[in-house]
């Protein structure tokens, strides 16, 4: 198999360039029973910080490992065979660093070929075949115990999961259409698209036994002594294993295909239909009702040539190592030596945001909060709200019940600032006003000592203007947060022309701490995701108040994917917020931006959208329509699309010429992250590479070359 192998897959293994090789590494055990099993341990030759990975190159290997053994079973030299993981690692899945190399569809459909070969003939030795994941799985990793006979799991497993759809793929290597087969098609939905769709969560270890994708747990002490044991009582017939969750007639015929269509609903009325990935998982999981691996196999691979020689991919690629690696080191970060100890945390306010701000640091600092506000009334009604959180923590097991006390010991809410006076870094969310924020960091400073840090949360005021009212304006640094605050992994660190490197490192310390990725930004209006969404939203209010309609502007951008249309991430950011970052822009880039009378009427009063009793929209609010009734010249999508698309181009150019962010990768790290941008688009920059805005505002692009499919190259 293995020479024919090497020779069908000539064109995929040359595209696979300098892949690191996992092998699978070969020792018989004698079971207690007197049987023989061929454990194959994966093993890249790395520890386990860089995990096993599934390459064409890796894939042939074991595919000539898997020849021996079938033909030493043959032989009954062995009577199983085994497969686990080097130390704290099974494996991470398909090895995807080269995808950029993959020149053509046809060899993008050999990747799942190859994986169906190797991987499929596990079900093919000719004696049982058991998977012992030891750790991390993902992926190719999962499917590899999926075609085994036979899977075990540590407790202690950290993730599992099966990611593709998050990066613009199916699972395509045998996942897709064996696991509804394994544990129902409403469990699969939900490992499948479900999960990867809800920022790639992951399985650990009981949750996958619960499901049954294991068929067994044991703790790690004595993992692979205990899954060997556990294989042999398997051989002997002393243990019969059980698996509820595998559909039976019943569900293939009835709740098969209502799950289905649920699903797909719920996709699009969350995510829209440009995605393309999750839509043809459905169709794979779909077909999986009639048990036919050969069919299903063949989607599978039909489904990764289409995605992965087009352009959604290789963008959600891009995306991917935005947020893994790009996002780790940040552009323009001073050393970390320089970051001061945060001991302490002071919070001016009490509000909604200034009491997530308080549930967020004292969660992940572990440190003394104080909150104030002008009266006690509002102190007490936030630290309700973060004891009430604390306690949601503590109903979901996500803390015991010492943390749970703890924590709440350690906030305290008063109106008397001199409490801040030990504070290590105070932080304001106070009405978003440059008067009231340049009093609140006069009277702080005066408090606090000469090493505190002082930290704003404003979405669009000058931090410099704040600054100037200080003695020492280089201890100031913005902190910009995205509600809600706990769920939004950005953190806007901005930096003016006085902010210090001690003060600059400190807030990305702090970042880190608090688990959120950090992009450094110059302290320019709206910085970067402000900025952006304020162009998007004028343009749509210039053209409802020039004449175009509601429902025209709301799907010209539908192509894009976003995860919602301009006017319900208007109703999502408050009208009023959206009316007041409009003027801010209008006021510093008045021959760019639009502010809108209209806007300030529908703000007061109070929506553009009609929405059902569920919350969703089935139209546009009749008062609405008549407030911004009048225009005469109005635009038609395409028109609008590409004077959004333009003027994106444009401004982007602009900010990166300023020195807003380092570099265009930061704008999409701020939009994946900070506003929900798209993985398949590969957030704004690649986009609008590809439809060619790029070349039409500045006769160049933000990549060179542009981030593009195989197919369109």
């Amino acid at each position: 198999m293995t020479t024919d192998l090497r020779t069908r897959f000539a064109p995929l293994l040359a595209a696979s360039g300098d892949e690191v090789v996992t092998r699978g590494l070969v020792r018989d055990v004698t079971l207690p029973s007197g049987n023989v099993l061929a454990l194959v341990t994966l093993d890249n030759g790395h520890d386990y910080t860089r995990p096993n990975t599934l390459g064409p190159l890796t894939l042939v290997g074991l595919g000539e490992t898997f020849d021996e053994l079938k033909d030493r079973a043959a032989r009954g030299e062995i009577q199983a065979v085994g497969i686990t993981g080097k130390r704290f690692n099974f494996a991470a899945g398909a090895d995807l660093s080269q995808v950029d190399q993959i020149p053509s569809r046809e060899v993008a459909r050999m990747l799942g070929e190859l994986g169906h070969t190797v991987l499929g003939s596990l079900s093919e030795f000719g004696v049982p075949t058991f998977t012992f994941t030891n750790g991390l799985a993902l992926g190719g990793g999962v499917e590899i115990g999926l075609n085994s006979t036979y899977r075990t799991i540590d407790a202690s497993v950290p993730a599992f999961a099966l990611p593709e759809v998050f990066l613009g793929l199916v699972p395509g290597w045998g996942g897709a259409t064996l696991v509804p087969n394994l544990i129902g098609i409403e469990n699969a939905l939900k490992v499948i698209i479900e999960n990867p769709l809800k920022q790639n969560r992951m399985l650990k270890g009981p949750q996958v036994a619960e499901l049954g994708l294991a068929d067994a747990i044991f703790p790690s002490v004595n993992f692979l002594e205990d899954s060997l044991t556990w294989a042999d009582e398997v051989l002997t017939g002393a243990r019969k294993v059980e698996r509820p969750n595998v559909p039976g007639k019943i569900e293939r015929l009835t709740k098969w295909d209502i799950a289905i269509g649920i699903a797909r609903k719920s996709l699009e009325e969350k995510l829209g239909t440009v995605a393309l990935a999750p839509y043809r998982a459905l169709d794979i999981l779909k077909l999986a009702k009639s048990n036919d691996r050969a069919k299903g196999f063949e989607a599978e691979n039909e489904a990764l040539a289409d995605l992965i020689s087009g352009d959604q991919f290789v963008a959600s690629i891009y995306a991917f190592n935005l947020v893994q690696k790009r996002a780790k080191r940040p552009a323009g970060a001073p050393d970390k030596k320089l970051a001061k100890p945060v001991t302490k945390v002071g919070i001016v306010g009490a509000g909604l945001m200034a009491s997530q701000f308080a549930t967020l640091f004292v969660r992940r600092l572990q440190v003394p909060v104080v909150i104030t506000d002008l009266d006690q009334a509002r102190v007490d009604k936030g630290l309700a709200y973060v004891y009430d959180e604390i306690d949601k923590l503590h109903g979901k097991g996500r803390i015991g019940d010492d943390e749970r006390n703890r924590l709440k010991a350690l906030v305290h809410g008063t109106t008397d600032r001199t409490e801040f006076a030990d504070c290590d870094w105070v932080i304001e969310a106070v009405f978003e006003e440059l008067g009231v924020k340049q009093e609140v960091f006069a009277s702080i400073e005066k408090i606090v000592s000469p090493e505190a840090v002082l930290a704003t949360n404003t979405s669009g005021l000058s931090i410099e203007a704040m600054a100037s009212v200080l003695e020492h304006p280089e201890r100031l640094v913005g902190f910009h947060f995205f509600n809600p605050v706990a769920v939004m992994p950005l953190i806007e660190v901005v930096r003016t022309a006085e902010t210090d490197d001690a003060t600059l490192a400190t807030a990305m310390a702090t970042a880190r701490a608090l688990k959120k990725t950090a992009v450094i930004t110059k302290a320019t209006p709206g910085f970067v995701v402000n900025r952006i969404l304020a162009k998007v939203l004028g343009e749509a209010m210039h053209a409802v108040d020039t004449g175009t309609s509601f429902e025209v502007v709301d799907h010209a951008l539908d192509r894009i994917g976003l995860p919602m249309t301009p006017f319900e991430l208007l109703e999502l950011v408050g009208l009023k917020v959206g009316a007041h970052v409009l003027d801010t822009h209008h006021a510093a880039f008045p021959d760019r931006f639009f502010e809108s009378t209209n806007l300030h009427e529908l703000a007061q009063y109070g929506k553009i959208l009609e929405r059902d009793s569920k919350g969703r929209v089935k139209g546009y609010d009749k008062k609405a329509l008549k407030i911004v009734s009048g225009g005469t010249t109005p635009m038609t999508a395409e028109e609008f699309r590409e004077r959004v698309e333009l003027g994106l181009a444009d401004e982007i150019k602009r900010m990166l010429d300023d020195e807003v962010v380092a570099a265009a990768e930061d704008i999409d790290l701020c939009l994946l992250l900070g506003a929900g941008y798209p993985f398949q688009a590969g957030g704004i920059t690649p986009y609008l590479d590809r439809v060619g805005a790029s070349e039409k505002a500045f006769g160049g692009t933000f990549h060179t070359p542009p981030i593009r499919g195989a197919v369109n190259r």
